[in-house]
């Protein structure tokens, strides 16, 4: 099996829900919940919190979780994850968000599983099961497939539940290492900076996504009103 880590890019600013990733859910921040889920993976060597700013690393010194501190100069959390694993003897990268608290180990395990495949770059996940409130949510993105499972398109807009091939997105990524250098190095394509995807700058380079279908998947704690969803759960 390939070496695999995590890698959980952590910035402190973020513009809907400042500092969400410090924010304390039943007595941890946020990120600390992500990091001891994706230290439960049994296919990662390691587990990385790529911080940018003090505050930050002394918010969690507390709670015993590994950090590097990265420049704070990033425009996206890709290129922090690239920056931590640049030095690091690995194969493959799993960029996992910090703001998915409820992250399934077994689905970070999937992922690298499914990276073994040597013709497979880069994998992500959909969820098949969407309400009606996701499927109209801006912030909720949506993928498409091919009949292979590979991403054609994102979007953010609104899907009509008759429209096939639609999935939920989830926004986490496993890497080769050699694609995750080639990713950063690539400029923004036009459809990433007209639709805020990151994403696309893959597909616009001819980068197959391939899509883990799983039944359902938990939307990222983008807003308050996320968080308040979560705590109901």
């Amino acid at each position: 099996m390939p070496k695999a880590i995590g890698v959980i890019p952590a910035r402190l600013h973020s513009t809907r829900f400042p500092k969400k990733i410090l924010h304390h859910i039943e007595g941890k921040p946020m990120v600390v919940h992500v990091y001891e889920r994706a230290k439960k993976a049994k296919l990662l060597e390691d587990v990385i919190i790529a911080i940018d700013s003090k505050e930050t690393e002394l918010a969690l010194k507390p709670f015993k979780v590994k950090t590097v501190m990265t420049s704070n100069n990033h425009i996206s959390g890709t290129d922090r994850v690239e920056e931590v694993s640049r030095d690091i003897e690995v194969d493959i990268i799993v960029n996992i968000q910090g703001d998915e608290p409820m992250i399934n180990p077994k689905l970070i395990d999937i992922l690298v599983e499914e990276l073994s495949d040597s013709s497979i770059e880069l994998a992500t996940v959909g969820g098949m099961k969407m309400d009606a409130k996701s499927l109209n949510d801006i912030n909720t993105v949506k993928v498409l497939l091919d009949r292979d499972g590979f991403a054609v398109n994102f979007r953010r807009q609104s899907v009509k539940t008759e429209a096939g091939g639609y999935y939920q997105h989830m926004g986490i990524y496993a890497y080769r290492k050699t694609t995750l250098e080639r990713f950063v190095k690539l400029e923004a394509s036009e459809n990433e900076k007209e639709l805020k995807l990151e994403q696309y700058r893959a597909l616009d380079n001819n980068i197959p996504i391939k899509v883990i279908l799983i039944e359902k998947v938990f939307k990222g704690i983008d807003t308050m009103d996320d968080l308040n969803q979560l705590k109901a759960i």
